[in-house]
């Protein structure tokens, strides 16, 4: 495994990322497709509707036969049968003619129109007037008049809506070629790690944050958890452990053991893994400096701090860009497009050198302009990040911003 332990700035990292491919294409149900984004353009197939159809009750007329109707002087048409929905017609409009047809029903040959019931009194048993003129194409669907043979429906990279189904539902089509949804394994490591549901807490113990949290985020990132493990500080479970997720996950995300120390393994379970690469040996920023970045094979190997700020801000900062780009998000749908702008209202100290990521909390002030307040405390510190909408961004080569400074936020949710 090539060794770069050159720790790498927050925009070094993101560069690295772009070598990271879409995962191929699979097949998916139309049942299962809502909320998936497609492998390729999608264009129509055959036009829909395929026949000319009704959408009003009425009469299918030649247009030329009630020009000029009125109240006052109603075209008179003699009426010869009724179509039958979900059924081809058995009879023909005939110049003079009205065929009574439903919604939807399809449109009998030489009728190019149809009025609707409202405009007609019956004379007779045979007879009706129409007391308004229609125009060719008037309530009539024409074929292919929604989609037509070769027409542009859906770029690659879109993500189908319940609507969009409906279209290839239209179209005949039963099943899609979709983005593979990445599957992470989630590996929480730590001799101090025990379950949730453990009560009392022995002394020394902390409970599993990061393996909630991180699956939290990661879902939202349209990922799907497969293994999610909790795992003591020893070298060959952690190896074990992910030596068996690589067969059948995307991504690995291990919480802990990312730092410099006598117990910290991260960097030694990559090298365990085959074909391993470590890319990115601690980034420049604050919090999160210990964070790593590796592939084995195919399989992206991220190690995130322990501390649960931490690992959730470069989980959001940096694990779920490389999701995305894994299910084929394009750049107008990456970090960029999940920012507002607000008004810092007090200063934010910074180190220069060190690009620090700062949790805020917004509030709404005078002029609709929302207000940024800086959220400070330990990265061990859970509820900072519950009290905090997202994060503002401060460069390295910047040494803090001043109240009154227009920022972006990066939004959590």
């Amino acid at each position: 495994m090539a060794q770069f332990l050159k720790v790498k700035t927050a925009d070094e990292v993101l560069a690295i990322l772009d070598c990271v491919k879409p995962l191929p294409p699979e097949p998916v149900s139309l049942a299962l497709a809502c909320g998936r984004r497609l492998a390729s353009d999608m264009a129509g197939t055959e036009p829909v509707p395929h026949f000319a159809r009704a959408t009003m009750d009425g009469y299918a007329v030649r247009a030329r036969d009630t020009f000029g109707a009125s109240e006052s002087l109603p075209a008179l048409l003699e009426t010869s049968g009724q179509v039958v929905i979900g059924e081809a017609p058995g009879v023909q409009a005939a110049p003079g003619k009205a065929v009574e047809v439903p919604t939807g029903g399809m449109l009998p040959e030489g009728a190019d129109a149809v009025v609707m019931v409202e405009y007609t009194s019956a004379l007779d048993n045979t007879t009706i007037e129409v007391t308004r003129p229609v125009a060719p194409g008037e309530n009539v669907l024409k074929a292919g008049e929604d989609i037509a043979p070769g027409a542009a429906l859906f770029r690659k990279g879109a993500m189908l809506r319940p609507q969009d189904v409906g279209v290839l539902a239209a179209l005949g089509i039963v099943e899609v070629e979709v983005t593979r949804v990445a599957r992470v394994a989630l590996i929480s490591t730590g001799d101090e790690i025990v379950p949730v549901r453990t009560r009392p807490l022995p002394p020394g113990k902390v409970r599993d944050i990061n393996s909630f949290s991180l699956a939290a985020l990661i879902e939202s990132a349209g990922a799907r958890i497969g293994m999610r493990e909790m795992v003591p500080d020893r070298l060959e479970d952690l190896v074990s452990v992910c030596s068996e997720a690589i067969s059948d996950h995307d991504v690995i995300v291990l919480s802990g053991g990312s730092s410099v120390g006598v117990r910290d393994y991260t960097t030694r379970v990559l090298s365990g893994l085959p074909e391993s690469e470590l890319l990115v040996h601690g980034v420049a920023i604050r919090p999160g400096k210990p964070t790593i970045f590796g592939r084995a094979g195919g399989v992206l190997f991220w190690g995130l701090p322990g501390q649960p700020v931490s690992a959730l801000i470069t989980c959001q900062a940096f694990v779920l860009p490389s999701l995305w780009k894994l299910q084929g998000m394009t750049e107008t749908e990456l970090p960029p497009a999940r920012t507002l702008s607000a008004i810092l209202n007090r200063q934010i100290p910074s180190v220069h050198g060190k690009t620090d990521y700062v949790p805020v909390f917004l509030s709404r002030r005078t002029g609709g302009v929302p207000e940024a307040s800086p959220i400070f405390g330990k990265s061990g510190a859970i509820s900072i990040l519950a009290r905090a909408d997202g994060y503002v961004v401060i460069p390295e080569h910047v040494e803090g911003l001043d109240p009154g400074t227009e920022v972006s936020v990066f939004l959590f949710s």
